[in-house]
Protein backbone atom coordinates (compact mmCIF):
# COMPACT_ATOMS: atom_id res chain seq x y z
CA UNK A 1 0.00 0.00 0.00
CA UNK A 2 0.91 3.38 -0.83
CA UNK A 3 0.44 7.04 1.45
CA UNK A 4 1.15 10.44 -0.27
CA UNK A 5 2.58 13.03 1.95
CA UNK A 6 1.48 16.72 0.54
CA UNK A 7 3.27 18.27 3.35
CA UNK A 8 6.07 18.30 5.32
CA UNK A 9 5.83 16.92 8.47
CA UNK A 10 8.07 14.82 11.46
CA UNK A 11 9.89 11.83 9.93
CA UNK A 12 9.18 9.52 12.35
CA UNK A 13 5.67 9.19 10.62
CA UNK A 14 7.07 7.80 7.64
CA UNK A 15 8.86 5.61 9.83
CA UNK A 16 6.66 4.21 11.70
CA UNK A 17 4.24 3.50 8.36
CA UNK A 18 7.15 2.19 6.64
CA UNK A 19 7.39 -0.51 9.48
CA UNK A 20 3.84 -1.84 8.91
CA UNK A 21 4.09 -2.33 5.12
CA UNK A 22 3.43 1.09 3.37
CA UNK A 23 5.29 2.66 1.12
CA UNK A 24 5.76 6.46 1.70
CA UNK A 25 5.67 8.87 -1.19
CA UNK A 26 6.03 12.73 -1.16
CA UNK A 27 5.02 15.21 -3.08
CA UNK A 28 5.25 18.77 -1.39
CA UNK A 29 5.21 21.00 -4.33
CA UNK A 30 2.50 20.20 -6.81
CA UNK A 31 -0.72 22.03 -7.01
CA UNK A 32 -4.60 20.44 -6.78
CA UNK A 33 -5.23 19.70 -10.06
CA UNK A 34 -2.10 17.53 -10.26
CA UNK A 35 -2.77 16.16 -7.01
CA UNK A 36 -6.51 15.20 -7.91
CA UNK A 37 -4.09 12.81 -11.39
CA UNK A 38 -1.98 11.30 -8.63
CA UNK A 39 -3.97 10.26 -5.67
CA UNK A 40 -5.98 7.53 -7.44
CA UNK A 41 -3.11 5.15 -6.95
CA UNK A 42 -2.72 5.57 -3.15
CA UNK A 43 -4.19 4.24 -0.01
CA UNK A 44 -3.05 6.48 2.38
CA UNK A 45 -2.13 10.62 2.05
CA UNK A 46 -0.71 12.42 4.91
CA UNK A 47 -1.95 17.06 4.82
CA UNK A 48 -1.49 19.77 7.26
CA UNK A 49 -3.13 22.52 5.30
CA UNK A 50 -2.12 23.29 1.64
CA UNK A 51 -4.58 21.50 -0.41
CA UNK A 52 -7.63 21.52 0.52
CA UNK A 53 -8.91 17.74 0.09
CA UNK A 54 -12.68 18.59 -1.45
CA UNK A 55 -15.02 15.97 -3.06
CA UNK A 56 -13.57 16.99 -6.58
CA UNK A 57 -10.49 15.60 -5.28
CA UNK A 58 -12.17 12.56 -3.46
CA UNK A 59 -14.20 11.09 -5.76
CA UNK A 60 -11.00 9.77 -7.86
CA UNK A 61 -9.23 8.59 -5.11
CA UNK A 62 -10.94 5.05 -5.43
CA UNK A 63 -8.11 3.49 -3.29
CA UNK A 64 -8.16 5.80 -0.55
CA UNK A 65 -8.53 4.39 2.86
CA UNK A 66 -7.26 7.15 5.38
CA UNK A 67 -6.52 10.53 5.53
CA UNK A 68 -4.03 11.67 8.05
CA UNK A 69 -3.57 15.51 9.02
CA UNK A 70 -0.84 16.82 11.34
CA UNK A 71 -2.96 19.24 13.45
CA UNK A 72 -5.74 19.30 14.86
CA UNK A 73 -8.76 20.47 13.13
CA UNK A 74 -10.12 18.83 9.96
CA UNK A 75 -11.88 21.42 8.18
CA UNK A 76 -10.05 21.72 5.25
CA UNK A 77 -11.54 18.15 4.73
CA UNK A 78 -14.89 17.23 2.70
CA UNK A 79 -15.64 15.29 6.06
CA UNK A 80 -19.40 13.96 4.74
CA UNK A 81 -17.97 12.91 1.70
CA UNK A 82 -14.89 10.86 3.44
CA UNK A 83 -17.56 9.46 5.42
CA UNK A 84 -19.41 8.47 2.28
CA UNK A 85 -16.48 6.46 0.80
CA UNK A 86 -15.86 4.92 4.14
CA UNK A 87 -12.45 6.85 4.15
CA UNK A 88 -10.75 7.20 7.87
CA UNK A 89 -10.09 10.90 9.08
CA UNK A 90 -7.73 11.04 11.49
CA UNK A 91 -5.95 14.25 13.20
CA UNK A 92 -4.13 15.21 16.26
CA UNK A 93 -5.01 17.56 18.64
CA UNK A 94 -3.75 15.73 21.20
CA UNK A 95 -0.16 16.33 19.83
CA UNK A 96 -0.44 20.20 20.46
CA UNK A 97 -2.73 20.35 22.91
CA UNK A 98 -0.01 21.52 25.34
CA UNK A 99 1.97 23.68 23.18
CA UNK A 100 -1.41 25.96 22.45
CA UNK A 101 -2.23 26.00 26.05
CA UNK A 102 1.11 27.14 26.72
CA UNK A 103 1.02 29.85 23.92
CA UNK A 104 -2.25 31.17 25.42
CA UNK A 105 -0.80 31.65 28.71
CA UNK A 106 2.10 33.17 27.85
CA UNK A 107 0.07 36.04 25.26
CA UNK A 108 -2.14 36.93 28.17
CA UNK A 109 1.11 37.35 30.49
CA UNK A 110 2.43 39.36 27.85
CA UNK A 111 -0.15 41.51 27.34
CA UNK A 112 -1.06 42.41 31.06
CA UNK A 113 2.41 42.89 31.56
CA UNK A 114 3.53 44.70 28.74
CA UNK A 115 5.97 42.83 27.93
CA UNK A 116 6.79 43.05 23.95
CA UNK A 117 5.56 47.09 24.62
CA UNK A 118 8.34 47.28 27.48
CA UNK A 119 11.16 45.38 25.18
CA UNK A 120 10.78 47.81 22.36
CA UNK A 121 10.54 51.20 24.24
CA UNK A 122 13.88 50.21 25.86
CA UNK A 123 15.65 49.22 22.85
CA UNK A 124 14.69 52.49 21.84
CA UNK A 125 16.53 54.12 24.79
CA UNK A 126 12.68 54.65 27.27
CA UNK A 127 12.59 53.51 30.55
CA UNK A 128 9.06 54.41 31.37
CA UNK A 129 8.38 52.09 34.40
CA UNK A 130 4.80 53.99 35.23
CA UNK A 131 3.33 53.55 31.59
CA UNK A 132 4.35 49.74 31.61
CA UNK A 133 2.70 48.78 34.60
CA UNK A 134 0.77 45.60 34.22
CA UNK A 135 -2.10 43.45 35.58
CA UNK A 136 -2.49 40.19 37.09
CA UNK A 137 -4.35 37.01 36.12
CA UNK A 138 -4.89 36.19 39.54
CA UNK A 139 -8.41 36.97 40.84
CA UNK A 140 -9.39 37.13 36.93
CA UNK A 141 -12.81 34.97 36.02
CA UNK A 142 -11.57 33.14 32.72
CA UNK A 143 -14.71 31.77 30.30
CA UNK A 144 -13.06 29.05 27.86
CA UNK A 145 -15.14 28.52 25.02
CA UNK A 146 -15.20 24.93 23.83
CA UNK A 147 -13.24 22.12 26.07
CA UNK A 148 -11.82 20.06 24.33
CA UNK A 149 -7.75 19.21 24.05
CA UNK A 150 -6.77 22.92 23.76
CA UNK A 151 -9.50 23.89 25.93
CA UNK A 152 -8.46 21.20 28.72
CA UNK A 153 -4.63 22.05 28.76
CA UNK A 154 -5.32 25.73 29.05
CA UNK A 155 -7.32 25.65 31.88
CA UNK A 156 -4.93 23.19 33.75
CA UNK A 157 -1.83 25.90 32.61
CA UNK A 158 -3.95 28.76 34.52
CA UNK A 159 -4.70 26.36 37.38
CA UNK A 160 -1.65 27.80 39.40
CA UNK A 161 -2.55 31.48 39.01
CA UNK A 162 -5.45 31.92 41.53
CA UNK A 163 -7.88 32.52 39.37
CA UNK A 164 -11.72 31.32 38.70
CA UNK A 165 -12.15 29.47 35.27
CA UNK A 166 -15.29 28.73 33.59
CA UNK A 167 -15.54 26.86 30.99
CA UNK A 168 -18.68 25.92 28.44
CA UNK A 169 -18.88 23.45 25.85
CA UNK A 170 -21.49 22.67 23.44
CA UNK A 171 -20.85 19.15 23.54
CA UNK A 172 -20.28 17.84 26.71
CA UNK A 173 -21.31 18.19 30.14
CA UNK A 174 -20.41 16.81 33.69
CA UNK A 175 -16.74 17.55 33.25
CA UNK A 176 -16.32 19.97 36.26
CA UNK A 177 -13.53 19.40 38.30
CA UNK A 178 -11.28 21.06 41.11
CA UNK A 179 -10.00 23.69 39.32
CA UNK A 180 -12.59 24.38 36.44
CA UNK A 181 -16.69 25.06 37.03
CA UNK A 182 -18.75 23.48 33.62
CA UNK A 183 -20.97 26.75 32.71
CA UNK A 184 -23.75 28.29 30.94
CA UNK A 185 -22.59 30.73 27.60
CA UNK A 186 -24.68 33.10 29.71
CA UNK A 187 -22.68 32.78 32.86
CA UNK A 188 -19.65 33.37 31.38
CA UNK A 189 -20.67 36.72 29.38
CA UNK A 190 -21.95 37.57 32.91
CA UNK A 191 -18.47 36.65 34.56
CA UNK A 192 -15.89 36.92 32.51
CA UNK A 193 -12.96 39.11 32.28
CA UNK A 194 -11.34 37.19 29.85
CA UNK A 195 -12.53 34.99 26.69
CA UNK A 196 -10.52 32.62 25.51
CA UNK A 197 -11.67 30.35 21.97
CA UNK A 198 -10.72 26.80 21.55
CA UNK A 199 -13.39 25.33 19.35
CA UNK A 200 -12.78 24.16 15.66
CA UNK A 201 -14.15 26.25 12.90
CA UNK A 202 -17.07 25.23 10.30
CA UNK A 203 -20.57 26.65 9.78
CA UNK A 204 -22.10 27.29 13.41
CA UNK A 205 -18.41 28.46 14.78
CA UNK A 206 -18.52 31.21 11.88
CA UNK A 207 -17.80 34.64 13.63
CA UNK A 208 -18.55 33.17 17.35
CA UNK A 209 -17.77 36.21 18.65
CA UNK A 210 -19.92 39.22 16.43
CA UNK A 211 -21.20 42.18 17.70
CA UNK A 212 -23.90 40.25 19.58
CA UNK A 213 -21.52 38.43 21.85
CA UNK A 214 -19.65 41.39 22.87
CA UNK A 215 -23.35 42.76 23.53
CA UNK A 216 -24.39 40.56 25.84
CA UNK A 217 -20.78 40.65 28.01
CA UNK A 218 -21.72 42.49 31.13
CA UNK A 219 -18.20 43.43 31.65
CA UNK A 220 -15.56 44.86 29.60
CA UNK A 221 -13.14 41.96 28.50
CA UNK A 222 -9.99 40.12 27.16
CA UNK A 223 -9.94 38.25 24.60
CA UNK A 224 -7.71 35.22 23.60
CA UNK A 225 -7.98 33.43 20.25
CA UNK A 226 -5.47 30.36 19.31
CA UNK A 227 -8.67 28.59 17.47
CA UNK A 228 -9.00 29.42 13.93
CA UNK A 229 -9.29 33.45 12.75
CA UNK A 230 -12.33 33.31 11.47
CA UNK A 231 -14.34 32.28 14.78
CA UNK A 232 -13.58 35.96 15.85
CA UNK A 233 -15.87 38.65 13.63
CA UNK A 234 -12.81 41.29 12.98
CA UNK A 235 -14.87 43.90 12.46
CA UNK A 236 -17.27 43.35 15.80
CA UNK A 237 -14.08 43.20 17.32
CA UNK A 238 -12.10 46.50 16.03
CA UNK A 239 -15.67 48.13 17.25
CA UNK A 240 -15.54 46.43 20.22
CA UNK A 241 -11.52 47.60 20.53
CA UNK A 242 -12.91 51.18 19.66
CA UNK A 243 -15.53 51.36 22.02
CA UNK A 244 -12.99 49.83 25.25
CA UNK A 245 -15.82 46.82 25.42
CA UNK A 246 -12.70 44.72 24.79
CA UNK A 247 -10.05 45.89 26.48
CA UNK A 248 -7.66 44.02 24.65
CA UNK A 249 -7.08 40.82 21.93
CA UNK A 250 -4.39 38.04 22.25
CA UNK A 251 -4.70 36.66 18.01
CA UNK A 252 -2.66 33.95 17.09
CA UNK A 253 -5.24 33.77 14.37
CA UNK A 254 -6.48 35.92 11.94
CA UNK A 255 -9.73 36.13 9.81
CA UNK A 256 -7.50 37.13 6.53
CA UNK A 257 -5.38 34.04 6.60
CA UNK A 258 -5.43 31.32 3.62
CA UNK A 259 -6.73 28.35 3.95
CA UNK A 260 -3.12 27.07 3.77
CA UNK A 261 -2.43 29.29 7.22
CA UNK A 262 1.02 30.06 5.10
CA UNK A 263 0.14 33.75 4.38
CA UNK A 264 -2.19 36.83 4.90
CA UNK A 265 -4.66 38.63 2.37
CA UNK A 266 -2.94 38.82 -1.25
CA UNK A 267 -3.07 42.70 -2.43
CA UNK A 268 -4.12 45.57 0.02
CA UNK A 269 -3.90 45.20 3.61
CA UNK A 270 -7.92 45.27 5.30
CA UNK A 271 -8.26 49.18 7.13
CA UNK A 272 -8.82 47.04 10.35
CA UNK A 273 -5.85 44.74 10.28
CA UNK A 274 -4.27 47.95 9.74
CA UNK A 275 -6.11 48.84 13.28
CA UNK A 276 -5.00 45.74 14.82
CA UNK A 277 -1.29 46.29 14.18
CA UNK A 278 -1.35 49.72 15.60
CA UNK A 279 -2.85 49.42 18.90
CA UNK A 280 -0.83 48.66 22.12
CA UNK A 281 -3.74 46.38 23.42
CA UNK A 282 -3.61 43.88 20.66
CA UNK A 283 -1.01 41.11 20.86
CA UNK A 284 -0.91 39.25 17.27
CA UNK A 285 1.58 35.72 16.46
CA UNK A 286 1.74 34.35 13.23
CA UNK A 287 -0.47 30.81 13.50
CA UNK A 288 2.40 29.52 15.85
CA UNK A 289 0.36 27.91 19.42
CA UNK A 290 0.55 25.15 18.36
CA UNK A 291 4.47 25.08 16.83
CA UNK A 292 6.61 24.07 19.07
CA UNK A 293 9.72 21.86 18.60
CA UNK A 294 7.81 19.28 20.49
CA UNK A 295 4.62 19.40 19.00
CA UNK A 296 6.20 18.52 15.49
CA UNK A 297 7.32 15.31 16.20
CA UNK A 298 4.10 14.59 18.95
CA UNK A 299 1.36 15.51 16.26
CA UNK A 300 3.47 12.46 13.85
CA UNK A 301 3.59 10.45 17.05
CA UNK A 302 -0.45 10.72 17.72
CA UNK A 303 -1.10 10.21 13.95
CA UNK A 304 1.29 6.75 13.80
CA UNK A 305 -0.27 5.64 16.64
CA UNK A 306 -3.83 5.94 15.30
CA UNK A 307 -3.39 4.92 12.17
CA UNK A 308 -1.60 2.00 12.79
CA UNK A 309 -4.95 1.41 16.11
CA UNK A 310 -6.75 0.80 12.64
CA UNK A 311 -4.68 -0.61 10.16
CA UNK A 312 -3.70 -3.41 12.15
CA UNK A 313 -7.72 -4.26 13.39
Amino acid sequence: MKVLFLDRVHPILEDRLSNIGFKCEHDYTSNKEAITHLIKDYEGLIIRSRIPIDKKLLSVAVKLKFIGRSGSGLENIDCQEAKNRNIHLFSAPEGNRQAVGEHAVGMILNLFNKISAGDKEIRSGKWNREANRGVEISGKTIGIIGYGNTGKTFAKCLSGFDCQILAYDKYKTNFSCNSVQESSLENIQNRADIISFHIPYYKDTHHYLDQEFIKNMKKSFYVINTARGKVLDTNALVDGLKSNKVLGACLDVLEYEKSSFENLFDKKMPPNFKYLISSQNVLLSPHVAGWTSESYKKLSIVLADKIEEVIKK
